[in-house]
């Protein structure tokens, strides 16, 4: 800071408005800035975060309420009623998952939210997006169905043949699910614009080759081949096949479940085109960003939908037929490896571009002092 000698007031230029980009000399990839936050926590953002956090409070005080012995929305026979020990800790595990949400809404609007390292960020950003965005593509795409003369029915990851939970359950759980991403996936938007936009500025074409390049690419062709067999299911499934599906599920279909594998086949296709755009780059004027958010957005889905249904499968399993076949649970595994493989090639993809940008940063000073 450099001050006027005449006046003694200082010259020091103010900070950056909201909303502009971030300084050139932004930070590297996965470190806190070191001087001032590069943007304002503003009007919108407050909002979004008090509708993050407001957004739980259904499901949160569903879980605590079943905890505490009550059956609200737990009709007569359903299996609910016989969970004992390991649906309570069911229960309590994914409040706290919820509420982490409440956690991630105050880091991505309080400043002490940009000394958080990267990873510890991103990995559960990445998750929550993988457990929310089935849920908000599927769910209003059932409710439409059933308005045009669709069957309906609960979903079928439920399983079995006792009604479940009473249908307002998911209506005012899974809303919540829906208003949650949308905030969380603005909030976080947002940040990381400010700290990484930098990261994934250009158009795809223009990548540099790194030495690098052949593994990045032979990890994109294995994700995307991974990709085949719960992408083959799916459409086997959203077709109508009952190959490798338990009984109990197979007999349970409804356009809900169809529906759902429709999405889930989207995503694969979504994640599948995006890590080969990535990796081999022949698609013109192509924002960078655009592969980068599906890929993103597909990988997450697959790996941590991919995951949950595993859990769900294996502790919801009582009578034979609603037990899961070896293939289900493969499928589950292929999708769940396939889903890692492409989170791990775009924190390769990051850590790169990160470290080609601070190189610069890094030699200045000593090209300066050399001419």
């Amino acid at each position: 800071m450099t001050a006027n000698r005449s006046t003694g007031t200082s010259t020091r230029p103010e900070a950056p408005p909201y909303g502009t980009s971030a300084p050139p000399e932004a930070p590297p990839y996965g470190t806190a800035p070191s001087a001032t936050p590069p943007y304002r926590t503003g009007r919108a953002r407050s909002v979004l975060r008090v509708v993050a956090i407001v957004s739980c409070l259904p499901y949160v005080a569903l879980k605590t309420a079943w905890m505490a012995g009550s059956r609200l929305g737990i009709p007569d026979g359903s299996p609910l009623l016989d969970g004992g020990t390991a649906l309570a800790v069911a229960n309590g595990a994914t409040a706290l998952m919820d509420g982490a949400v409440v956690v991630l809404a105050l880091l991505l609007t309080r400043p002490w939210g940009l000394r958080v390292p990267a990873w510890l960020l991103v990995l559960p950003m990445w998750v929550a997006s993988g457990l929310l965005l089935p849920i908000m593509t599927a769910f209003p795409v059932q409710l439409i169905v059933r308005l045009l003369g669709g069957d309906g029915g609960r979903p079928v990851s439920e399983g079995g043949a006792e009604p479940f939970l009473d249908p307002w359950v998911f209506g005012v759980v899974y809303g919540g699910f829906i208003v949650q991403g949308l905030a969380l996936g603005t909030l976080f938007a947002l940040y990381a614009r400010e700290r990484w936009g930098a990261l994934w500025q250009g158009r795809l074409r223009d990548l540099p080759e790194t030495p690098t390049t052949p593994a990045l690419r032979a990890t994109a062709v294995a994700a995307a081949t991974a990709a085949l067999v719960p992408g083959v299911t799916h459409v086997l499934w959203a077709t109508g096949s009952t190959a490798g599906l338990e009984a109990g599920r197979a007999a349970d279909r409804s356009s809900d479940f169809y529906v759902l594998e429709a999405v889930s086949l989207l995503f694969v296709v979504v994640t599948a085109v995006a890590v080969l755009l990535l990796a081999f780059r022949r698609t013109g004027r192509l924002p960078l960003r655009l592969p980068l958010v599906l890929a993103w957005a597909g990988s997450a889905q697959m790996a941590c939908w991919g995951g949950w249904l595993s859990v769900a499968a294996l502790m919801g399993a009582g009578e034979a037929a609603d037990r899961p076949t070896a293939a289900t649970m493969v499928i589950y595994a292929v999708q769940m490896l396939a889903g890692a493989l492409v989170v791990t090639l775009g924190a390769y993809f990051f850590a790169e571009r990160a470290a080609a940008r601070s190189v610069p940063a890094r030699d200045a000073p000593h090209e300066s002092r050399v001419s």
